[in-house]
């Protein structure tokens, strides 16, 4: 049985595992020995690297936006199943590390790592050109990088894989502190920087470029608070040709998608056709129900896959009045519920000064990503923003306010807010800007999985989180009595269960068993 064990999570960390003792391929197909070769071979294991991007992604909102006080959940008493219950569990700060959702944001992370590593390792003895090298090897390290910065900041210091494993001894490594991760992080991240392109002409590829690289590392940065550091990278990003569209709900329609205000998003294309990747997170985001049709268009039963981030009423008092981003992002659907806690859509209305209809309910959902066409079996074309150029401008703004420089942080700051229709703030009281900055980051930025790391960067996670506790308890019934209620181990998510049962290095976070 241990013997089975370690091949399994010898699978799980590569593919490209040599077993010369026995050959089962025939002589003209691909083996690793032979793949990595060519040019297009290459690029196919970039794009395999991108891949588990999308993976991760249906997971993110559970360890980010519900990780939060931006959304919730809609309760189904009628469903206790295990699915259920640990992704609700996610959202009420009550999980532990036997949560198979937090489990997958691991092994999917780790998949695209391990893929990376293939590629930065078999490039240096390849034939390629050194501009095809450099860009391959830049993207590989950007989504290293990505996926580093996203493990340490759930679960801190994590075992750092930087080479192909080759054997099962290979694949158990202990924790690296925090530290080790995040130096990893940025000699991954500024070696992209040097490696990668300009975004240049608008739409993009959607494969990461120059400017993916510098707003990461500058993030990384900021987490760190060497704001000199991240300051210089946003500014040089400033000059690469990115803007914000004219309309903020404009940026999220797929006719936009890689455009001007994208700096890095995950690619998603609908439909049936062979290679079509939809998205499916519009409908996980809708009122459970077993038709859809007056927000989507066409019939979805998504009794099985809706409820999800349910836009909190904290969030959308937050707004300001006339800004233009609330109507933009959540929409309202009215109806009842039936017996089996499924909601009847009645009506779709707007979220601004809404007033329920007597005998109705109004529920908020995302509207932000819910575009035609829709299908009902697979999703949209919708792509998910990673980094924007709001979030850049925003991340400028607070670097320069914590360097004394608050005069000079209005500007980006307010290029913002005049899009949303809101007039200028003016007050450079570094206090009062800092709270500014983070509110117009929750705005903004809603849905778009940023809230729960803001709060981590920013300090303000467990008193935002237990304010928001005691309100969210006495509005939801359903809530048990430590729902929200956290305290510092909670800033961390727990090592899965099943990682630290295989591997006696990897020691458990404290407060998790």
């Amino acid at each position: 049985m241990k013997k089975i064990y370690i091949l399994i999570a010898l699978f799980c960390l590569t593919i490209s595992c040599k077993k010369d003792f026995i050959r089962l391929s025939p002589e003209d197909s691909y083996t690793d020995g032979v793949f990595y070769k060519t040019e297009q071979q290459f690029r196919s294991a970039v794009v395999a690297a991108y891949a588990p991007l999308r993976d991760v992604l249906v997971n993110d909102y559970f360890t980010s936006e519900m990780h939060s006080d931006n959304t919730i959940y809609q309760p189904i008493p009628g469903n206790r199943g295990t699915s259920i219950v640990e992704r609700e569990n996610i959202s009420d700060f009550t999980n532990t590390s036997t949560n198979a959702y937090v489990a997958a944001t691991w092994q999917h992370s780790y998949t695209s790592i391990s893929r990376c590593n293939i590629v930065i390792e078999r490039l240096k003895g390849s034939d390629l050109t050194d501009v095809v090298k450099a860009s391959l090897d830049g993207q590989a390290k950007f989504l290293r990088a990505l996926n580093y910065f996203k493990l340490v900041r759930l679960y801190g210091g994590v075992p750092l894989f930087l080479e192909e494993v080759t054997t099962a001894d290979e694949a158990f490594k202990a924790r690296s502190t925090e530290a080790e991760v995040y130096a990893q992080i940025i000699a991954d991240a500024k070696d992209a920087v040097s490696e990668l392109p300009n975004p240049g002409k608008f739409p993009q590829t959607g494969e990461a470029t120059k400017g993916a690289a510098a707003m990461l590392l500058a993030e990384v940065y900021a987490v760190q608070k060497k704001w000199g550091d991240a300051e210089t990278l946003l500014k040089d990003l400033l000059a690469m040709g990115y803007d914000l569209n004219p309309n903020y709900e404009d940026t999220f329609k797929p006719v936009n998608k890689n455009g001007k205000e994208s700096i890095f998003e995950i690619q998603f294309l609908g439909g049936s056709l062979t290679g079509a990747t939809p998205n499916v997170l519009p409908i996980h985001f809708l009122p459970r129900s077993k038709d859809t049709k007056l927000l989507t268009g066409i019939s979805i039963d998504n009794t099985g896959a809706g409820g999800w981030n349910t836009p909190s009423d904290n969030l959308i008092k937050d707004f300001e009045p006339g800004d233009k981003r609330l109507d933009a992002s959540i929409g309202i659907a009215e109806g009842t519920y039936d017996a089996s806690s499924y909601f009847r859509y009645s009506a779709v209305k707007s979220v601004v000064n809404y007033v329920p209809e007597s005998g109705k309910v109004g529920i908020p959902y995302i509207k932000k990503y819910l575009h035609s066409p829709l299908e009902a079996t697979t999703g949209s074309s919708d792509n998910f923003p990673i980094y924007r150029f709001s979030d850049a401008l925003l991340l400028l703004a607070e670097v320069l306010n914590e360097q004394g420089k608050s005069s000079e942080a209005l500007a980006p700051l307010n290029r913002v807010r005049k899009r949303a229709g809101l007039v200028d703030f003016t007050n450079t009281d570094a206090v009062q800007l800092r709270e500014t900055i983070f509110h117009e980051r929750r705005v903004e930025l809603a849905f778009e999985n940023h809230r729960w790391t803001d709060l981590l960067r920013t300090g303000k996670a467990l008193t935002v989180i237990n304010a928001f506790g005691v309100k969210i308890r006495q509005e939801l019934p359903f809530l048990s009595s430590d729902a929200y209620a956290i305290d510092n181990h909670q800033l961390l998510f727990p090592i899965p269960q099943n990682e630290v049962g295989l591997n006696p290095k990897i020691v458990q976070n404290p407060g998790y068993f």
